[in-house]
């Protein structure tokens, strides 16, 4: 039986729904994206074996390629994580870390967490990386403080996920490349507005920070609250490598990144976390009893991340093919009043349905960039308000960044889904905002 054709787009709404609430009720995405994708088949018309299995826009398709492209990646990160944290050089950061701060203030220490992880990803390591970097680095300080450990999600997610993900001029991340392909724009694309985002980005950011972990002191909710029978790093102080060996895998790895990226190696990205575990190797073997034993820890936990990251890309394949998706992405582009709104909102909409950042920008920018450049407004601007917005709702339940971060923590939807959202979301939409108040008061659009 065909089904008429406001079926497609309803059913796709439908699938999103169910998505979220069955995420939100512990229930696996390897379950339940294959079982929306189903939904959206079914109710778009489409022929289930192709759209699901064997088709160029396939559920299997899609999710197998995102494990081809990116295993590779997830893998090495995980044995450089894997590492950090088991020879104890994490807890040597933390240690130093906290000589810098103090210990008197664990607030500052959620600052510092902040600034390494921006840090690391304006300087042009992947997020993916960045999380399985600095989470065997702030274990450590949360244990030793004592502090609510879901509460990481707020500076690591400030720090990775709002102003050096589509912000700040230059952020080497695939959010801020992807319109310069098709707008001819460059990097630093529409500077004062970009620092204008990340101001306000940063300051929402920092502020829910601070409320949210003065609530947990408040409410006596302490390390202990969360289970930690995974970690495996030595307690010993004695026997910690120094400082500078702990960090030296990572300073390789950022430096292999800037100067490939400076001479357009291509891979670099492997090329600097084949170098980093290598050096991992190298310097920590003497803190390590068993490499064989971080090398399978680390293969097994870099599984799970990656599955449950291709099973939301599976999902945003099929829907993405669904004859019902280019009638959302019509009516949403179709939204009255100024250009840049309209703009804006199409593309966080479009950033929900994907559950992808990336995604909707992939979409958006190439559909619909030039209409935009014919209203008269500067590729520039296009570029950075579409980035900016693409993030705005990027925080969903069943999106890759949220169920990787939740994977490679030990956290779930539960105890740590709120913060996620909040963070991500709020500190984003305040910089849309003000960036898109600047545009319009300094006629841009």
């Amino acid at each position: 039986m065909i089904l008429p054709i406001w079926m497609g787009p309803l059913g796709i709404l439908i699938a999103i729904v169910l998505i979220i609430f069955l995420a939100m009720r512990g229930y696996s995405i390897l379950l339940i994206g294959p079982l929306a994708a189903v939904l959206v088949i079914v109710l778009n018309n489409m022929e289930i074996y192709p759209a699901l299995i064997s088709g160029p826009t396939a559920y299997m398709m899609g999710l197998s390629k995102y494990i081809i492209n990116y295993f590779a990646i997830f893998l090495l990160g995980s044995i450089m994580a894997k590492y950090i944290e088991v020879s104890g050089a994490a807890k040597s950061i933390a240690k130093s870390v906290m000589k810098v701060t103090g210990t008197d203030k664990p607030f500052s220490l959620l600052i510092a967490i902040f600034f390494i992880s921006a840090i690391m990803t304006y300087g042009g390591i992947s997020l993916f990386v960045v999380i399985f970097a600095v989470i065997p680095l702030a274990r450590p300080i949360f244990k030793q403080m004592d502090m609510a450990w879901n509460l990481i999600v707020i500076p690591v997610m400030l720090g990775v996920g709002t102003f050096t993900m589509t912000m700040f001029p230059g952020t080497p991340s695939i959010q801020n490349v992807i319109p310069t392909t098709t707008l001819n724009t460059t990097l630093t694309a529409a500077p004062v507005l970009g620092i204008i985002g990340s101001v306000a980005a940063i300051a929402f950011g920092i502020w829910y920070m601070k409320f949210e972990f003065d609530k947990s002191v408040k409410n006596g909710v302490t390390y202990a609250s969360f289970d930690d029978s995974a970690n495996l790093a030595a307690e010993n102080d004695e026997h910690l490598p120094s400082v500078f060996t702990s960090i030296f895998p990572m300073l390789l790895l950022v430096v292999i990144i800037l100067a490939g990226s400076i001479m357009k190696v291509p891979n670099v990205i492997l090329i600097g976390l084949l170098a980093a575990c290598l050096a991992s190797v190298a310097v920590f073997h003497k803190y390590v009893l068993s490499h064989k034993d971080v090398l399978n820890l680390a293969a097994q936990g870099s599984i799970n991340p990656i599955f449950l990251t291709a099973a939301a890309v599976g999902f945003g394949t099929v829907v993405t093919a669904a004859p019902g998706f280019a009638i959302i992405s019509q009516y949403i582009l179709s939204i009255p009043g100024n250009p840049l709104i309209s703009l804006s909102v199409a593309t966080a909409l479009m950033s929900i349905v994907t559950g992808s950042s990336s995604g909707a920008l992939a979409i958006i920018v190439p559909a619909f960039g030039q209409n935009y450049i014919d209203l008269g407004i500067q590729p520039e601007v296009i570029h950075r308000v579409v980035a900016i917005a693409s993030a705005a709702f990027t925080a969903m339940p069943h999106s890759g960044i949220v169920l990787t971060f939740f994977a490679v923590c030990r956290l779930n939807h539960k105890n740590a889904m709120k913060y996620m959202f909040v963070l991500m979301t709020g500190s984003n939409v305040a910089a849309l905002v003000a960036v898109l108040f600047s545009a319009i008061v300094l006629n841009l659009t």
